[in-house]
């Protein structure tokens, strides 16, 4: 393959346009979409699509564009460790976090790999479950942070060691609290609800509850990303739910407050990994201390 056209490639997709591109590359546009033209005709497959006066990436070229970020920014990694040939190695850390997990529980699990003796350079890459399994089948990242072990479906071969689990803490607008009638649970009652994405394992256990308290509540909203559902729940959208542990943080951060809590819902969290045994210092020390400050 020919990497001055895979970077004209890149530099257009980034930029957005020909033009643009040839404006940071101080090339002409004519030489530009030719050399692009060359890769397609090697790959075999058209990588751009033109919608109006606008070009759009196909699926190839969504493809190709997840590879050259990971090729440049090797290469930008490569010249700078050798500009700084006396600095101390950084142990990179690569990680997948499923969006449904909150990001200061994140934070947390992950923390104790800042604390290592050498130095770390974490990278967080966020997504859907489906997603970060393929990156990690490729051995993109080293662990990917879930809410559920790796389904039995699925085509991904690794394995899933339970962090632990928690009770979850209900919040609502501090005037929306206010309003509520009667005691914890029975007020969540014909209440506006916000929940996690469908395929969030805890909303099962969340609704037999429900129906174990005979409490039938209004769902409003349904999120893949557990900030939105906060901003929304922030905004006086609805009622939600949030890990225990995090309740004050959630509180201070978006300014709700928490009207009650069940130990009886568990939301678990997953280490999820392709090796059996741990070699990545990182990953070692994240999966023994995860249980000890959460749970």
């Amino acid at each position: 393959m020919n990497y001055k056209h895979l970077r004209y490639f890149w530099m257009v997709a980034k930029e957005g346009s020909v033009t643009q591109a040839s404006e940071q590359l101080h090339i002409t546009p004519q030489t530009i979409s030719g050399q692009i033209s060359l890769l397609e005709k090697e790959l075999g497959k058209p990588l751009f699509t033109r919608v109006g006066r606008n070009l759009e990436l196909t699926e190839t070229g969504r493809l190709v564009q997840r590879y050259a970020d990971d090729i440049f920014s090797l290469g930008s990694e490569l010249v700078e460790k050798v500009r700084q040939p006396i600095a101390q190695p950084t142990l990179l850390f690569n990680v997948g976090v499923v969006d449904l997990i909150p990001k200061s529980i994140a934070y947390r699990i992950l923390a104790p790999a800042l604390q290592l003796p050498e130095a770390v350079r974490i990278h967080c890459r966020e997504g859907a479950v489906d997603t970060l399994l393929a990156e990690l089948a490729l051995h993109r990242i080293d662990l990917l942070i879930s809410a559920t072990p790796i389904p039995a479906s699925s085509s991904v071969r690794g394995f899933s060691q339970r962090l632990g689990d928690c009770g979850i803490s209900f919040f609502a607008h501090p005037r929306r609290a206010r309003q509520l009638d009667g005691n914890f649970p029975q007020n969540l009652n014909d209440q506006p609800l916000l929940l996690s994405g469908r395929t969030a394992a805890v909303n099962r256990q969340l609704l037999q509850w429900f129906e174990g308290q005979r409490i039938v509540p209004r769902i409003v909203g349904e999120f893949d990303d557990s900030a939105l559902m906060k901003a929304f729940g922030q905004a006086d959208a609805g009622i939600f739910t949030a890990p225990s542990p995090i309740e004050q943080e959630v509180e201070k951060q978006y300014g709700v407050v928490a009207i009650g809590r069940t130990e009886t819902v568990r939301q678990q969290f997953y280490a999820l990994s392709i090796e059996r045994r741990t070699c990545h210092p990182a990953v070692a020390v994240v999966t023994e201390t995860a249980g000890e400050w959460l749970f």
